[in-house]
């Protein structure tokens, strides 16, 4: 498999990429008088407010367009103080160092880890086969009528992480509504027992949203849905699959054996919210 070299030019696309998605969630959810989504521009990336503790509500891309100014970074906070929020931002290891001083001066910490991790789309991928593959599984695109039961299969599989909340729900059918995004459901012998997303921007396929029932796991359900995104996603002419796995995790290992190369660790910084 080629190495993949990292440059700031590729940092801003993939982070730009994720941006979208977000953005995308969110402005579905504007569509719905009773949402307070909000999305700003600032500091060369976006703050996106999905809903309080959502796991979208979070700032991405900021700070790989050039330094950030403290009253860019203000701007940033006040989006999220604002609303009674901490600012969490998932900063890329090549933002500006003006961004990394903003974090010192303002007393901010670390609270997760995780790894971006990347491979090459090729003529291969079409395919979508592994003579690893249990014959049992299927995966195809989730049906317009499925939306509901992608919906809570995928937060059933993340119930460990995040509690199945009726925002959480909301977000997560938004999420799978949003422009350019393709949902998948994986069966055992006609049994739905996971799903997960693809989101297609330019040349960068985004895989995200995967997971499996806990009865499920341990045979083969995530590879699965891997190779039949690689097939999509080389069919729409993506030049890089993009997924994101927490350091160490089963999910970067079931990456790993696919191709999938570390390219950076993300950082997320955050500052809670205190009344005045």
């Amino acid at each position: 498999m080629t190495n993949i070299l990292l440059t700031l030019d590729l940092a801003r696309e993939i982070e730009q990429a994720e941006a979208q998605s977000a953005v995308a969630c969110a402005e579905k959810l504007q569509a719905r008088t009773e949402s307070a989504s909000a999305v700003r521009q600032v500091a060369g990336g976006y703050a996106v407010y999905c809903g309080a503790n959502n796991p979208v509500t979070q700032a991405v891309a900021v700070g790989l367009q050039g330094p950030v100014t403290p009253e860019e970074f203000s701007q940033l906070e006040d989006f999220y103080f604002s609303r009674n929020e901490p600012v969490r931002v998932e900063t890329c290891p090549l933002a500006d160092a003006t961004l990394f001083e903003q974090y010192r001066l303002r007393g901010y910490h670390v609270t997760e880890f995780s790894n971006v991790m990347a491979r090459p789309v090729n003529d291969g991928d079409r395919n979508g086969n592994s003579p690893h593959l249990p014959v049992e599984i299927a995966i195809r695109l989730a049906a317009a009528d499925e939306l509901d039961l992608w919906v809570m299969t995928v937060s059933q599989g993340f119930a460990e992480n995040y509690p199945i909340t009726h925002e959480l729900l909301n977000v997560m059918r938004m999420f799978a509504q949003a422009r350019n995004t393709e949902c998948y459901l994986a069966r055992i012998n006609g049994r739905v027992v996971g799903g997960a997303t693809l989101a297609i921007h330019g040349k960068i396929a985004g895989f995200f949203g995967a997971s499996t029932l806990p009865d499920y796991r341990n045979r083969g359900v995530q590879t699965a849905l891997l190779l039949a995104r690689l097939k999509r996603a080389a069919e729409a002419g993506c030049d890089l699959a993009v997924s994101l796995a927490q350091p160490g995790s089963k999910s970067q290992r079931n990456i790993t054996r696919l191709g999938f190369q570390t390219l950076y660790t993300r950082v997320k910084f955050e500052r809670p919210w205190a009344p005045a």
